[in-house]
């Protein structure tokens, strides 16, 4: 047991930070930080009562900290890097900060280019309904762990979302893999398809030789083929059958599938496992219902924003609501990952009707120099997927548009991208709202 600190947190508001923030606050060490914006995660903290500044210039850094964590948002030059740096205090990423926390737990790490969050949230579910009462940190909200984004369980099992960017999951010592699918992203970081695969075949290269586990799908020729070239030992997660589920979508079933092989390996009994799975109603910002407004506009918010999960999620939308209009709201996320992936952005929303695509979400500033041309992104999407697709511009002008010209009786409208596109689902259902339906 470490004796308590004081850590503060740089980016707190991020999915990750935020429960690494929260688990160390449990643990009895105290924890401030700082977000450039006050999103559901920073005032979730602040209602704790952990202290969170706006203000990132460097003055609210203490210089009595004993460990300053940083969000991977964060550059080197930030002002409050190098105020930590000036004080001497010891820096770590919030990985490196993870991998730290984890060391002394059998870590379930789930990997994968798409699905992780889903694939964690199934996950936590099913352990604790086995009574495996695991540690968890999960990139989304779930309500199996009361609205949180994390658990501090009291077993030795530690279940959470290992991420790629950067080689991130190299800070992590999994016992067990879990790797949803492995078709590329990140690619301000990684150059080639090849080199985002081998830091897949590192991470599975961190496993333990003698008893480390893959659990993967036999059907995925890459996942397949990087498991057996790690040498652990394999489990195809393909021998279960696809499990009935009440969230929509053959990929959430694939996902549901890992979880039964987990199971199996862990010794649950797979029908309770099962049972769990079916009582599953999804997760924060997974193709999660908002609400209805206006004369039944149904209100989805999803995190989507790689053209696999929206080709994926779209679909999975059409056929669970086939007797409505789909409406897509799409806001991009980074315009290195639009540029870089822009013909398969172009064909990905083909089961929509009409497609309102927003400006790019400036989440890398700091280290992007290209930038996206939005109209022709937008024409791109319209000829692409036979689609009408319309520039929104901001948030405000994209709500207003959709208020007075697009939606109309009964539509589906689904609110997508990883920035904050989530407002906008947020102030469509609010009480005040009044959907002007055309």
């Amino acid at each position: 047991m470490l004796p308590p600190m004081k850590i503060y947190c740089s980016g707190i508001g991020g999915i990750g930070l935020s429960a690494y923030a929260a688990l160390q606050r449990e643990a009895g060490h105290t924890v401030l930080g700082s977000d450039r914006s006050t999103g559901i995660m920073v005032e979730s903290l602040r209602e704790s009562g952990m202290p969170v500044c706006t203000e990132q210039d460097g003055s609210h850094v203490p210089g009595d900290a004993d460990l300053f964590v940083y969000s991977e948002a964060i550059p080197i030059g930030a002002p409050e890097r190098t105020r930590a740096s000036e004080l001497g205090i010891p820096q770590y990423s919030y990985p490196q900060a993870l991998g730290e926390l984890t060391q002394s737990f059998e870590v379930i790490a789930v990997c994968g280019t798409h699905g992780k969050s889903s694939t964690v949230a199934m996950a936590a579910k099913v352990l604790i309904e086995a009574g495996k009462d695991p540690t968890v940190v999960v990139g989304t909200r779930l309500k199996e762990l009361k609205g949180r984004n994390y658990r501090r369980g009291r077993s030795r099992l530690f279940l959470l979302e290992a991420c790629e960017y950067r080689r991130s999951f190299l800070s992590f010592q999994p016992n067990v893999v879990l790797m949803t699918n492995c078709d590329g992203d990140h690619f301000d970081y990684y150059p080639t398809l090849e080199e985002y695969e081998r830091g897949f075949s590192e991470f599975l290269d961190r496993l333990p030789e003698a008893d480390g586990i893959v659990i993967t799908h036999r059907s995925d020729p890459v996942c397949w083929r990087l498991s057996e070239q790690s040498g652990r030992r394999r489990v195809d997660a393909d021998v279960f059958s696809l499990p009935t589920l009440q969230t929509p979508g053959r990929h959430m079933q694939e996902n549901a599938q890992l979880v039964l092989a987990l199971a199996q390996v862990l010794g649950i009994d797979l029908g309770s496992a099962g049972r769990s799975l079916q009582s599953y109603t999804g997760s924060w910002r997974r193709m999660e219902v908002r609400g209805t407004v206006g004369d039944d506009i149904v209100v989805i918010d999803d995190y989507g924003h790689h053209p696999t999960e929206i080709r994926a999620t779209l679909r999975a939308l059409r056929e669970a609501y086939p007797d409505r209009r789909l409406v897509c709201a799409f806001q991009p996320h980074t315009h290195d990952r639009t540029l870089r992936l822009w013909n398969a952005f172009g064909s990905s929303f083909s089961d929509a009707r009409v497609v309102i695509v927003l400006n790019v979400y400036d989440a890398r500033s700091a280290i992007e120099t290209a930038t996206v041309d939005v109209p022709a992104f937008v024409r791109a999407i319209g000829e692409g997927s036979r689609v009408t697709a319309l520039h929104g511009h901001a948030l405000a002008e994209t709500e207003q548009m959709l208020r007075t010209e697009i939606l109309r009786p009964h539509d589906l409208l689904v609110c997508m991208g990883a920035g904050d596109i989530t407002e906008l689902a947020t102030k469509l259902v609010s009480p005040r709202s009044a959907v002007l339906a055309g």
